[in-house]
């Protein structure tokens, strides 16, 4: 049976995968990407190794990316963005802008997976101090200088003594709006401590946080590991202001177990920022007709025993594009929707036949 092809929309783990499944199943597919080079935040973002497994993301992108660039039913178009589409599935026009100007195709099926992208904890307030003080950075700027092999204090480049973690940073925060777990950070921040810990022996780690949520098997991969293996050390409790004091940044707070005010100097202090919709995410949602959740993410229509379909038939929407979503979710997703896309074709075929 001939169709037109599934349109897999962002080139990042669950477009990688959605793209993948699709081929393999037999079934020719576009996968468009914005940007030049595919492998999504993970490569872009430069990450040093992936959760929890601490794998090279190099290594392990690298691996997604050659089977989709290997298989000649996977038609790949860089540097390319969904502007339209009109009509409905299987014969959905769709409109591209690439390198060679605008053009119109038809596909048969459509597969969201535009991704997310990092809370930034400067936009709302300052009681971080990320715009002004160098030695306060994010999740991202660690995984640079983890994967660079260099460890540093921004403003000196000196190898630090005492590091913490804020955990939270952008996310369960419902006076910013921003109502949800981003269900990763503290399994980031673990991983990040213990690869920190490697390469700066003599340096303490500390993380603050309100509670640490572990998922599944996280829990005795990365944070027990942190603890008693890296002895990082946990606290809990409440920051509610960074500010500086000579050549260290200072954090305030509260230990929330002990009772009291707690400030302690720091020479690097790393947010754990939470995860948002991306602006490719909104912009898809508005060309196919999508409508967003309460948390502006792509709504999903199948509850807890469907997580990909949307509203529109032959629609489907994966990862991060529907919520929060780790590694591993992110591609279990993207392999339901491709298998969910292909059922789409081969049902409209048959009952055309």
């Amino acid at each position: 049976m001939d169709h037109n092809p599934i349109l897999v929309i962002g080139g990042g783990p669950a477009g990688l995968e959605a793209a993948r499944g699709a081929a393999e199943l037999g079934y020719k597919t576009l996968l468009v990407e914005k940007a030049g080079v595919l492998g999504g935040t993970p490569i872009q973002a430069d990450y040093a190794a992936l959760t929890p497994d601490m794998e090279n993301t190099e290594v392990a992108m690298k691996r997604m990316t050659d089977a989709v660039e290997d298989d000649p039913l996977v038609d790949i178009r860089m540097e390319t963005v969904v502007t339209g589409a009109s009509g409905e599935v299987p014969d959905l026009t769709v409109t591209l802008n690439g390198p060679s100007g605008e053009e119109q195709v038809q596909v048969g099926s459509v597969i969201v997976a535009t991704g997310f992208q990092h809370f930034d904890p400067g936009r709302e307030t300052q009681m971080y101090g990320y715009y002004e003080y160098d030695d306060v950075i994010t999740l991202v700027d660690t995984e640079r200088m983890l994967k660079a092999g260099n460890f540093v204090r921004p403003s000196t480049g000196e190898t630090p003594k005492r590091v913490c973690f804020i955990q939270c940073v952008g996310s369960r925060d419902r006076q910013i709006g921003n109502q949800w777990c981003s269900k990763v950070c503290c399994g980031i921040a673990c991983k990040e401590a213990i690869e920190i810990r490697h390469m700066v022996p003599d340096c303490q780690v500390f993380v603050f946080y309100i509670d640490m949520r572990m998922y599944g098997f996280w829990e005795d991969e990365i944070y027990w590991k942190a603890q008693e293996e890296s002895k990082v050390s946990f606290i809990r409790g409440i920051v509610t202001e960074i500010t500086k004091r000579g050549d260290t940044v200072v954090v305030k707070g509260e230990d929330t177990t002990k009772g009291r005010p707690e400030e302690v100097a720091m020479d690097v202090v790393i947010l754990s920022v939470g995860k948002e919709p991306s602006a490719g995410t909104v912009q898809m949602a508005e060309i196919f007709g999508l409508p967003l959740e309460s948390h502006g993410f792509i709504e999903t229509t199948g509850g807890a025993l469907n997580t990909v379909a949307t509203s529109v038939p032959g629609v489907f929407a994966v990862g991060a594009s529907v919520g929060p979503a780790d590694l591993e979710d992110s591609v279990s997703s993207a392999g339901a929707a491709a298998m969910k896309a292909a059922g789409f074709l081969r049902k409209h075929a048959l009952a055309n036949a």
